[in-house]
């Protein structure tokens, strides 16, 4: 899937391959929106890329055994070396601004650059 596609295509698409994957498995909507605990309504709207509940495309992916590709769709961030440092094991909370960004930026150059000048090979006698 790409950028460049509008949300009705994607979900037209997202909706296509639920529909491909439930009779890949030989199961009706019926008996999926049982299983899966979501009105068969629902299936049929998902399946047709109609927008739905996030908790009930979950509960389809449950079903079909593909909630182990949520992470293909939604990757686990890695944090950069700077956030790691500045955060020191807490979980980020919320977002900081540019100017906030390059500040932080800059002090870590700074310390760095300090760091490095106080350093020394210990072989200067």
């Amino acid at each position: 899937m790409r950028n460049d596609v509008s949300d009705e295509a994607l979900l037209r698409q997202l909706g296509e391959r639920l529909l491909q994957h439930r009779l890949n498995r030989n199961i009706t909507q019926e008996a999926l929106a049982k299983e899966a605990g979501v009105s068969v309504r629902t299936i049929n709207r998902m399946e047709r890329g109609q927008s739905t509940q996030l908790s009930s495309f979950i509960r389809l992916l449950r079903r079909l055994d593909l909630l182990d590709n949520m992470d293909a769709l939604v990757p686990e961030p890695a944090l950069s070396p700077i956030q790691q440092i500045k955060l020191q094991g807490k979980s980020r909370k919320r977002a900081s601004s540019t100017e906030s960004v390059a500040e932080s930026v800059a002090e870590s150059v700074a310390e760095s650059v300090k760091d490095a000048d106080a350093w020394t090979w210990g072989d200067e006698e």
